[in-house]
């Protein structure tokens, strides 16, 4: 017998090269659940149910982008069958023209001319319903990640009175300073929480790259990530200094 195992199926290979919905959907529903058990009732955690409903929708929107548009691709279907026969109708009618004669040949041209007009104009209409699918495809995900990004900044203004300033130096506040209850510890797990949830924007976004390939898809994700890395770097930065605080305290 031999000692090799034996090769993965596809699926086992892809399990491991390419993200997936299920494992995503399951890490949102259980950080939701981790901040509302440590933060009940705050922002924060209905920032992270509202990335749940997201999390949904963005599979929708990848079911949409990963199947045809059937009643699509029936019009171009049609509009290619259309210019076929335009194209073997004027075939057909230069034949009895041709042989009449030299007036018959010069009639035979004006037909040709308006039949050669007639698949221009249908060639230019199978190609802009060739790439209708594309662009409305396109479109579907263009939305869906701009409110990836909107929900991004929402996350960012959750963490932006978070200063951990005020737990290392003890600060006074004045009448305009926002509400400030959290301990030093409290504070560190809340911007840890911050920076999962954009880590998991990211990914949202991430996964729709994976059915639509498009340069102005893949430039909008793009976007997407860089701007959760940078706004995840601020997040680690106050983290660090916590850690650094808490060191000299101990």
């Amino acid at each position: 017998m031999s000692s090799f195992p034996s090769r993965p199926s596809p699926d086992d290979e892809r399990q491991f090269t390419e993200l997936r919905m299920p494992p995503i959907a399951k890490t949102i529903g259980n950080l939701h659940r981790r901040i509302e058990a440590r933060f009940p009732g705050s922002g924060l955690s209905r920032v992270a149910a509202e990335l749940i409903q997201l999390a949904e929708l963005n599979a929708t929107v990848m079911h949409r982008l990963a199947r045809p548009y059937w009643w699509l691709r029936g019009l171009i279907a049609l509009a290619v069958a259309g210019v076929v026969a335009i194209a073997l109708w004027a075939s057909i009618q230069l034949v009895p023209f041709v042989r009449s004669g030299v007036g018959g040949i010069a009639d035979a041209l004006q037909s040709v001319e308006a039949a050669t007009n007639e698949i221009i104009l249908l060639s230019l209409a199978v190609l802009f319903l060739i790439s209708l699918e594309t662009r409305v495809k396109r479109r579907v995900a263009l939305r869906m990640l701009h409110r990836l990004r909107s929900i991004a900044h929402v996350v960012d203004m959750h963490q932006l009175t978070k200063d951990p300033d005020w737990v290392v130096q003890s600060t006074p506040p004045t009448d305009a300073s926002p509400e400030r209850t959290l301990t030093r510890a409290q504070l560190g797990r809340y911007l840890d929480y911050c920076s999962e949830l954009l880590a998991l924007v990211s990914k949202l976004a991430a996964v729709l790259a994976q059915h639509q390939q498009g340069p102005v898809v893949l430039g909008a994700v793009n976007e997407v990530e860089v701007l959760t890395s940078s706004l995840s770097r601020k997040i680690w930065q106050k983290i660090t200094i916590l850690e650094i605080a808490g060191t000299r305290r101990d």
